[in-house]
């Protein structure tokens, strides 16, 4: 399998992935009463993280991958937007999902929910261009 065609493949996981977290997840997760908020919160990151190991996990090999063969102009946008996703994770979803964990916060889960979608248009703009770079 060549890198272009991993990258693709990884990006394009990322993408369905943020989709399904966007659309799905969060809302459900965002509509849940008070009361009810530690342990569906509780319960989310338990199911979520494998998720995320196996998701993000397969976007830093193609990453790796796709730099060390050499890194065209639309490969490279979808490895620095890829990292986009990466850092909004690091630096905004997971302290406010660390903060959210401690009790419904109205200000910080739409801070989340913010960077969710942010995330999304990243993952998605990872995938169009890893796919431009595929075809070229």
């Amino acid at each position: 399998m060549t890198t272009d065609v991993l990258l693709v493949a990884a990006t394009a996981l990322h993408a369905g992935f943020q989709l399904v977290v966007t659309l799905v997840v969060y809302p459900a997760l965002a509509s849940t009463p008070a009361e009810r908020w530690p342990a569906a919160h509780a319960a989310h990151g338990r199911r979520i993280v494998p998720v995320v190991g196996v998701v993000y996990g397969s976007v830093v090999v193609a990453v790796v991958l796709a730099v060390a063969d050499g890194v065209r102009v639309a490969e490279g946008v979808a490895v620095a937007v890829s990292m986009s996703a990466f850092a909004l994770t690091a630096f905004v979803a997971w302290p406010a999902h660390g903060r959210l964990g401690r009790g419904w916060d109205e200000r910080v889960l739409r801070r989340l929910v913010v960077a969710d979608r942010l995330r999304l248009a990243a993952a998605l703009g990872a995938a169009a261009a890893a796919l431009l770079a595929a075809v070229d």
